[in-house]
C-alpha cells in the first residue's frame, strides 16, 4: 500500500492530464461523440476510493456489468487518485458517471458541472444516506479532546474530502483552532491511510470516516480493537453521492437512474446473477444506494458557509 504523506495536491491542471491519459482514446471518443448531440457508446465511470487499494474495480465489476446490461453501453471505470480528478474530468465531459464524496460534488456544483445526483450509498437496505467524521488518535495518546490537537502534526485525508477535511475544520475552529495555521496540517490522501498514520504515530491525531475505523480496516486486519481512541464523532453527514451528466439523452438518463435507485444493491445484484452470496461492490459494506437529489446537500454548503472554507467555492 502507497501511504506517502501529501502536503499538498497537484496541480488541477496536471491532474487532469494524467487523468485523461488514463482514459486513453475511448474517453476522447467519448467526449466527441456526447458533443455531437446523441450518446457516446462508452459511459465513463469514476470513483475516488475512501482507501488505497488496486481493488476498487473488482469491486465494482457487479455495478459495472448491470449498468452494461440495462443502457447497452460499455462502461468504463477509472479510479481517479483524488476528488479534483473526477471534478475536472467531469467537467471537462470526459466522464458521464462519477462517485463523489460529499463536497466534491457541491464543489463540482459549484464550477459549473452540469450534473444531477441520482443516489448515495447506504450500508443496509431502507436506512438514509449518512455517516460520520471521526477525530482519532492512538491509544495511549497525551491527547484527549480536540482542544489538543492545536500545534500537533494532524492527519487529514484530501483537501476536497468532508469527513476527512471540511467538518474536521468546522469542528477545530469551534474550538479555536486554525485548521491550517493551528496546526501541522498532512494530507494522507486517503481515510485508510490517515488512520494508519496515526496508528503509526507519524501523525499525533487526525481524523477519518466511521466505516474506515469501524469496519474496513478491522476486517483487513490493519486495525485492531483499542489501538485507536475515537475523540470526536461529527454530526451525521450526507452521504457520498453518484451524480450523471446532464448532456446525456432524457431516455439514457433515465436508464441510469432506475439502475442506480432499483438495481444498483446486493439484492437485485444476486437475484440477477451479478454477483454471487458473497457479493459485495464498491466501499466495503455497501448494501446499495438510496435516491438523492440537490437539496440533500444543502448541510454541506451549510457548514462551508461557517468555515469559510476556500475549498468549498474554489477547490484545492
Amino acid at each position: 500500500m502507497n501511504r506517502t504523506l501529501r502536503r499538498a495536491l497537484p496541480a488541477v491542471a496536471a491532474v487532469l492530464l494524467a487523468f485523461l491519459a488514463g482514459c486513453g482514446a475511448s474517453a476522447s471518443t467519448t467526449a466527441q461523440s456526447g458533443a455531437g448531440g446523441s450518446d457516446p457508446d462508452t459511459l465513463v465511470f469514476s470513483a475516488v476510493p475512501g482507501e488505497q487499494t488496486t481493488r476498487i474495480q473488482q469491486r465494482y465489476a457487479p455495478v459495472l456489468d448491470m449498468l452494461s446490461k440495462v443502457t447497452g453501453k460499455k462502461i468504463e471505470f477509472h479510479q481517479a487518485t483524488n476528488y479534483a480528478a473526477v471534478i475536472e474530468a467531469q467537467l471537462a465531459g470526459q466522464v458521464q458517471i462519477a462517485e463523489y464524496g460529499p463536497l466534491s460534488y457541491v464543489l463540482a456544483k459549484e464550477q459549473g458541472a452540469d450534473i444531477t445526483a441520482v443516489g448515495a450509498s447506504i450500508d443496509h437496505k431502507g436506512e438514509s444516506p449518512g455517516y460520520h467524521s471521526y477525530g482519532i488518535t492512538k491509544a495511549g495518546s497525551p491527547i484527549t479532546s480536540i482542544k489538543d490537537y492545536a500545534g500537533k502534526k494532524i492527519c487529514y485525508v484530501d483537501p476536497d474530502s468532508t469527513s476527512g477535511f471540511l467538518y474536521p475544520s468546522a469542528e477545530l475552529l469551534r474550538n479555536g483552532i486554525n485548521p491550517m495555521t493551528g496546526v501541522q496540517p498532512i494530507f494522507a490522501g486517503g481515510h485508510d491511510a490517515s488512520a494508519l498514520e496515526v496508528l503509526s504515530g507519524r501523525c499525533d491525531a487526525g481524523f477519518a470516516d466511521d466505516s474506515m475505523v469501524d469496519t474496513v480496516l478491522p476486517q483487513s486486519g490493519q486495525l485492531k480493537p483499542g489501538q485507536l481512541n475515537i475523540l470526536w464523532r461529527s454530526d451525521v453527514i450526507p452521504g457520498s453521492p453518484v451524480a450523471i451528466s446532464n448532456s446525456l439523452s432524457p431516455q439514457l438518463k433515465t436508464e441510469l437512474i432506475d439502475a442506480f435507485q432499483n438495481k444498483a444493491n446486493i439484492d437485485y445484484l444476486k437475484a440477477n446473477g451479478f454477483c454471487g452470496q458473497d457479493c459485495a461492490f464498491g466501499a466495503s459494506g455497501t448494501w446499495g444506494y438510496a435516491p438523492v437529489d440537490d437539496a440533500f446537500y444543502n448541510p454541506i454548503r451549510q457548514v462551508c458557509a461557517v468555515t469559510k472554507n476556500k475549498n468549498c467555492t474554489t477547490g484545492s
